[in-house]
């Protein structure tokens, strides 16, 4: 991929950023209609729309593009041209329209299967990490584990005194990627729109990062399937 076209991504990701954190008193008009699916789960207006916005500036800027988003996805839909783009518009629902601050914008794309740029935005708690900006934090114990719980989570919580369950996938992989999490967990599986954004910038940050319990190599994430993943946090890499 040449500068040029990292150059362009960056910018659109910057172009992202900035129009979510501007959208969010339009997204707290709309925090609480809510809807659910059928698994159960609940799904509100603002994803909808936040969605629908995010979907068309980035069908203006590439054009053909593929745009995989949770809320739209048709898998009957798809065909896959040199620009894709995979999106979670509020990841961490359950938290957003329970009025917690812990939720996030997980964003990212990819040219010709080579990842070109992805963005981690938790716009009420003032956190983004991105390709080429990702920050960092010396050391700690914490692990992380999602929310779905399992037998594997419980054991796993029982084994690690600092364990935590904050119930956002943004939330826990921009904070293991940082090095604030000393690792992630999540057992029984997630989405593309969940994970590949975080994956593909704790790949770029240099951590442990294993799908399905082999070595993660760069490659994108169908959205037909759940992925179960680890990423531990390479302390040394950044040493002080």
């Amino acid at each position: 991929m040449t500068d040029a076209y990292i150059q362009t991504i960056g910018n659109l990701i910057s172009e992202i950023e900035s129009f979510v954190l501007k959208a969010v008193p339009e997204l707290n008009r709309m925090r609480y209609d809510v809807t659910w699916k059928p698994d159960g789960s609940p799904v509100t207006a603002a994803d909808k729309w936040l969605e629908d916005e995010i979907s068309r500036i980035l069908t203006k800027k590439l054009p053909g593009l593929t745009f995989i988003g949770e809320e739209t996805w048709q898998p009957d839909a798809m065909s896959v041209n040199d620009w894709v783009a995979v999106l979670d518009p509020i990841d961490g629902t359950e938290n957003f329209c329970s009025g917690l601050k812990e939720w996030g914008t997980s964003l990212s794309i990819w040219h010709k299967g080579q990842h070109a740029g992805s963005l981690l935005l938790m716009p009420e708690l003032g956190e983004s990490m991105s390709s080429g900006n990702i920050p960092r934090v010396p050391h700690s114990r914490i692990v992380g584990f999602s929310s779905s719980h399992n037998a594997e989570i419980s054991k796993g919580l029982q084994e690690n005194p600092e364990g935590r369950i904050m119930g956002c996938a943004v939330y826990n992989l921009f904070n293991v990627i940082r090095g604030s999490f000393a690792r992630f967990i999540n057992p029984k599986g997630a989405y593309s729109w969940d994970l590949l954004a975080g994956v593909a910038l704790a790949y770029e940050a240099g951590c442990i990062v294993k799908i399905e319990g082999s070595d993660y190599d760069g490659r994108f994430l169908e959205p037909n399937r759940r992925y179960r993943v680890d990423i531990q946090h390479r302390y040394d890499l950044h040493s002080g």
